[in-house]
């Protein structure tokens, strides 16, 4: 198998049939062998009786149905376990990433690369989408000292080894555009064109972006920490210099009583800073908790066309 086209569906009742025509017609141009892996991911329409259809048509459509709402990118993850090409293009089923880019992909790849990520120049995407995903990478480069580049998601064709060797990363959250750009190899980014949503809207909202960020932080950087060390280490020398001034001020007469004002306010700010530092030490605790506990990150429910 030359090349295997992986593509996590949710909420694509209207579109999966689209989605996999327009592969076919592009793969045609190619003349390789290929396969086409749709990843239900729990989806509440009915985007796998769509699926189950396609798949009762065309041996070269693999089905695969989870058997809950596991994310998008466990869902990438499911999909990538069970592609037998020596080429792997991850791509949304939503058609913004366009099916007609995958060869323009892989003949770039043949050029020397083993991951070649597709840069999407002009983003259809809304005002507050596209704000919002600045936000995101801004935030996810700065606490874990990472280049994010919001202009690339999942859309790229990677080389096996390089997806053997992402899979080999138990980490249990999962990030895959980070997760791939880890492993290293010879990468290059490929500007393409970017359609607008076919159908419906983006599952991502602020909040959603929000915590994958947070998540994402906690997983692959241990900054928080050292932002909260600093923290604290600033506020005991401020308490110090404070002191001083303070007692300062009382032997040349300037307080003569102690001050109710001050004694509350520095109470409660540093019972909050001592409580957020607990609750991030918590939050790392509790990801490793979960990680010792080694559930699967996913689980296949039903599967079509796949042996």
């Amino acid at each position: 198998m030359k090349i295997s086209i992986v593509s996590p569906v949710y909420k694509a009742e209207n579109i999966v049939e689209q989605l996999v025509k327009e592969i076919q017609d592009n793969m045609q141009h190619l003349d390789v062998d290929y396969e086409i892996i749709l990843v239900e991911d729990g989806s509440p329409d009915h985007s796998w009786q769509k699926i189950e259809q396609i798949c009762s048509k065309e041996n070269t459509v693999i089905g695969l149905k989870l058997s809950r709402n596991f994310g998008q990118h466990y869902a990438i993850t499911a999909g990538l376990d069970k592609a037998k090409g020596e080429w792997i293009v991850v791509m949304d089923c939503d058609l913004q990433d366009r099916p007609d880019e995958i060869p323009n992909l892989y003949y770039k790849a043949l050029e020397g690369y083993d991951l070649v990520f597709a840069q999407r120049t002009l983003r259809n995407d809304g005002f507050l989408k596209k704000l919002s995903s600045r936000i995101f990478y801004a935030i996810f480069s700065y606490m874990t000292d990472t280049k994010q580049d919001s202009s690339i998601a999942n859309f790229g064709i990677y080389h096996s080894r390089c997806i053997k060797a992402m899979l080999s990363m138990n980490d249990h959250i999962r990030f895959f555009p980070t997760m791939s750009r880890w492993t290293g190899f010879n990468q290059t980014k490929l500007p393409v064109k970017h359609a607008e949503r076919a159908d419906g809207a983006s599952s991502y909202s602020f909040r959603r972006l929000l915590k994958l960020a947070f998540n994402n932080m906690i997983a692959f950087s241990d900054k928080p920490l050292w932002i909260m060390v600093k923290f604290g280490a600033i506020i005991s020398f401020l308490s110090v210099l404070a002191g001083f001034i303070y007692l300062y001020q009382y032997f040349n007469g300037v307080i003569t009583e102690p001050g109710f004002t001050t004694l509350t306010v520095s109470i409660w700010f540093l019972s909050g800073t001592i409580i957020l530092m607990l609750g991030i030490v918590g939050i790392y605790v509790g990801k490793t908790f979960e990680s010792t506990k080694e559930r699967p990150l996913y689980i296949i429910d039903k599967s079509i066309n796949y042996e």
